[in-house]
Parts: structure tokens; C-alpha cells; sequence
């Protein structure tokens, strides 16, 4: 609805898999070669996505795959399979950290990076490796990869002119959600603060098609196409400063996405929760990152580098989260 469909799929959606093929108990865990906690604890959540783990495990993407040179595919389908199929405690991410440069140029050896600036770069890099093989694709086509139809959404900005009360639709890919939590103490509050119409007016007017001329107007983010894979940023870190915002947001276990969506009225979008990504520390340039995942057994798991054990739900729910992972 209101968005050009795809001219080619590129992954039949039918063929992905949102429960665990095989059940285990969780892998290996990862050693911090210096100030690699932030990559650690990204590559555990990812790990565990069961979507992504269900399709790296199979192999099929290295058996056809013709890239020369980095495949971000190829190093994540080796990464998991190594970590999910380890007989010792802890492995060196040693696939990944070769080509650590290549995943982002920005990105310094040694110096503690942004988990969520890691993770998106990670999924880009993924993205690229997948649209490799075919060129001048449409955008709509490009949202039909794999990691695509696992992570990505589409947002739809309406702007409606006080004036004419005429309506205009735009939309937008994303791959997750940053959400503000200086005035929110929960996730669903986040979420309602994000779905609240903005008010345009003076300096900030809207150029109105209609009425040809600048206008008070209301601008109001929903979600369009929600993914199957739901990643939220709870934007602890201040953009200038770096400094953090250390208070505590609830998240629950289990979502309902459906009140945030365009088509607010319908069935219930259930989303349940699967990775929390931590920092704990009191600014962006320094502290420590881990995680709690859940496993394909069920159970959960806190990861910290090479130390993996096991822990239960209530634990993951009570954390300082950074980034959270629903299916």
C-alpha cells in the first residue's frame, strides 16, 4: 500500500525460518582481544537470531555464493557455525576480527567502538554481500535479501496540512529503531513517545502540495511493514558529550507491536524478546559491553567474552539495555 512492489525476490520469504531447526544448549563463548567486548556481545546476539542462525547453519549461502574477496556472509556463516558447533568453552571471533576494517572503515583495532554503530555496520556489510550478484535493483527489490526480510521494516511519515487537511505519505527502510528515553521509563512508553504526531509551525513549517504555500502541519511516524526481527537502540548516549543516560527502562518479555503500527485496528503483532545487548559504564568511550541471549534449548544465557552461564529470564529483564532483539 502506497509503495512500489518489487521488481525480482531475491530470497523466497518462504524459506526462512523463524523456529530453531536444531536445539542445543548455547555455544561458545568469545575472547576480548583488547577492547572487543562491543563486538563480542553483537555477534552472540546475532548468533542466537534464530532466522539468521537457522539459514547460516544450513550453508546454503557459501555453496552459492561467487563473491571474490569479503563476504560479510561468508565470515558470519563460518562465525556461527564455529560458535555453535565448538567443542571447547571459548573461540577467538578470529573470521571477523580479520576483516574488522572492512565491516567499518572508521573502526580503530584496540579502541572500544559503539555496539549499535558495530551492529549496524555488521548488518550493511551482510546487506552488501547479498545484493553482490545483481546490479541496478530497484529499492523495493533490495529489501527482498535475506537480511532484509529478517531485519528490516519500513516507516511511514504522514504530514497532514492544518489547512487543507491534505495528506502526504512518504516512507523509509529501516533496519532498526533508536528510540529516545530521556522522557520514557519503559519500552512501550518509548514506543508511544515515538508514534505521538509531531506539531509543525513557524521556522519548522511544511511546504503543503496542496496549498502551495508554508503551513502549521502534524507529522506522525508509524510502523508500515513490521519486521520479522524487531532490534531496538534505547538511545542511552548523548551524540556530543557521549555521556550516558544510566536510568532504568522496562521491556517486557513478550510485545505487542500492533498499537504503533499504521494499521493500528487488527490482529495483535506478538514479538518475544530473544537478546539484550548491556553497556554498563558511564559514558560511550568507555565501560563494558555483554549480553543475554536465549538459546535454542530455551534457556537463557548471560555472555560476557569467554564466559558463558546460564541465567534466568527475570535476570535478562531486569537490565540496563541498549539494544534489545524481538522475533
Amino acid at each position: 500500500e502506497g509503495m512500489a512492489p518489487p521488481k525480482r525476490i531475491l530470497f523466497p520469504p518462504e524459506k526462512i525460518c523463524m523456529v530453531w531447526q536444531q536445539r542445543q544448549s548455547a555455544g561458545a563463548g568469545l575472547f576480548n582481544v583488547g577492547n572487543t567486548c562491543f563486538l563480542n556481545a553483537v555477534l552472540q546476539c546475532l548468533t542466537y537470531t534464530p532466522p539468521l542462525a537457522n539459514y547460516l547453519l544450513s550453508r546454503e549461502h557459501s555453496r552459492a555464493c561467487h563473491q571474490q574477496g569479503f563476504c560479510m556472509m561468508c565470515i558470519m556463516e563460518a562465525h556461527v557455525n564455529k560458535v555453535l558447533h565448538s567443542p571447547v568453552s571459548a573461540i577467538l571471533p578470529l573470521a571477523v576480527l580479520k576483516v574488522f576494517r572492512r565491516i567499518g572503515e572508521h573502526f580503530q583495532p584496540g579502541r572500544e567502538e559503539d555496539a549499535h554503530d558495530f551492529l549496524c555496520c555488521t548488518v550493511n556489510a551482510m546487506q552488501r554481500a547479498c545484493l553482490s550478484a545483481s546490479n541496478d535493483l530497484d529499492l523495493s527489490s533490495q529489501s527482498t535479501t535475506i537480511v532484509y526480510q529478517i531485519f528490516g521494516g519500513f516507516l511511514r511519515s504522514r504530514v497532514t496540512c492544518f489547512s487543507c487537511e491534505a495528506i502526504s505519505d512518504s516512507y523509509e527502510a529501516f533496519l532498526d529503531v533508536p528510540l529516545d528515553i530521556k522522557a520514557a521509563s519503559s519500552l512501550t512508553a518509548a514506543l508511544e513517545d515515538f508514534v505521538t504526531p509531531e506539531h509543525l509551525d513557524g521556522d519548522n513549517c511544511f511546504k503543503c502540495n496542496k496549498c502551495k504555500k508554508n503551513v502549521a502541519a502534524s507529522k506522525r511516524f508509524t510502523v508500515h511493514c513490521a519486521p520479522k526481527v524487531l532490534t531496538v537502540c534505547l538511545k542511552r548516549f548523548d551524540c556530543f558529550t557521549g555521556g550516558k543516560i544510566s536510568k532504568v527502562v522496562e521491556y517486557p518479555e513478550y510485545l505487542d507491536l500492533r498499537p504503533y503500527m499504521s494499521q493500528a485496528d487488527g490482529e495483535p503483532l506478538h514479538y518475544s524478546l530473544y537478546a539484550v545487548l548491556v553497556h554498563s559504564g558511564v559514558s560511550c568511550h568507555g565501560g563494558h559491553y555483554f549480553c543475554y541471549t536465549k538459546a535454542s534449548n530455551g534457556l537463557w544465557y548471560q555472555m560476557d567474552d569467554e564466559s558463558v552461564e546460564l541465567r534466568c529470564i527475570d535476570t535478562a529483564l531486569r537490565q540496563q539495555a541498549y539494544l534489545l532483539f524481538y522475533a
